[in-house]
């Protein structure tokens, strides 16, 4: 059986807020089973947990906010996507203010973060939603959809006519039964166009914004010292992107996805969407071969199973 995962014990970082600017100190600490990820505000008195759920996402621009009651907890996409990478179950997140701090602006910190005080295996089953048909939601000429798939797939492709963008790839399609989350996609940054940065910070987004937590572009190049991580980096952050604001559905992915030009708001709706067609999903838990159950083949969330189990 494929068992839920926390971290073995709490782990602290201190950065800034991306678009707030504010310093914020983060601590993850062990949940027990079945507890999912749960945010909790230290300098809200009395605050209640903030449970990281599609339903609770409260505003899209630029990143991913959750709300609850009153209080709000913002971008918190890279760090889920970290933690769906790692196959984190269950976590609270403890923040001295309202964002998630940016890090580099990429997952892979948070990647570091965790292994640097390893993982351990709970006793309670790890479940899955199983896709049994496709949906698909749209904005504009943005499409994202979810089709059924024996393990997880995600593609996207990025349009955005600009000298650079049109200099390096704009689609991607990986499998992640062969491909490492955190080889391929956790390192990849959030990027933006120099010039845009007045009109972000215009509505107080990017406040926190510089070279070292994104990829900066201006009209003709990269701007960043040591240019691009991965020649692809622009697309698979919007992978990285996806794969955290979907691990607001509570649970890992049995399907396949595809994203057209879809952002923080199209993703949320397609989650949102797939929780209202209870037709087109279930419940699954996995029953994994005992020659593939030590640490190294279980590092990445998804595998083949030599059994699913629909609950």
């Amino acid at each position: 059986m494929l068992k839920q995962r926390t971290i073995r014990k709490a782990v602290h970082a201190i950065g800034i807020g991306v678009h707030s600017g504010e310093k914020v100190r983060m601590t993850l600490r062990p949940a027990g089973e079945n507890t999912g990820i749960v945010f909790v505000r230290t300098d809200v008195k009395g605050a209640k947990p903030v449970a990281a759920q599609a339903d609770n996402v409260s505003d899209t621009t630029l990143s991913t906010s959750l709300g609850q009651a009153d209080v709000q907890v913002s971008t918190v996409e890279h760090l889920m996507s970290a933690l769906w990478g790692l196959g984190i179950d269950n976590l609270v997140v403890e923040l001295s203010a309202q964002e998630v701090p940016i890090m580099d602006g990429s997952a892979s910190p948070f990647v570091y973060l965790i292994n640097t005080v390893g993982i351990v295996e709970q006793n309670a089953a790890k479940e899955f939603i199983r896709i049994k048909r496709p949906i698909t939601v749209t904005q504009g000429d943005a499409q994202a959809t979810l089709k059924p798939f024996a393990g997880f797939k995600a593609g996207y492709t990025f349009e955005a006519d600009h000298p650079v963008y049109n200099r390096y790839p704009k689609y991607a399609e990986l499998d992640f039964s062969t491909v490492s989350y955190v080889e391929q996609v956790s390192r990849a940054r959030s990027f933006g166009l120099v010039k845009e940065l007045e009109q972000a910070q215009a509505i107080n987004k990017c406040l926190g914004s510089s070279l070292e937590n994104a990829v900066g572009i201006d009209d003709y190049n990269v701007v960043n010292e040591g240019g691009l991580r991965y020649d692809d980096e622009f697309v698979m952050h919007k992978l990285l992107d996806v794969i955290g604001d979907l691990y607001l559905l509570g649970r890992p992915i049995l399907g396949a996805f595809h994203g057209h030009k879809s952002g923080h708001a199209l993703n949320n709706k397609l989650a949102r969407a797939l929780l209202r067609c209870e037709d087109a999903w279930e419940l699954a838990t996995f029953e994994v071969p005992s020659s593939a159950a030590h640490e190294d083949a279980i590092r990445e969330p998804i595998l083949q199973p030599a059994a699913v189990s629909v609950i």
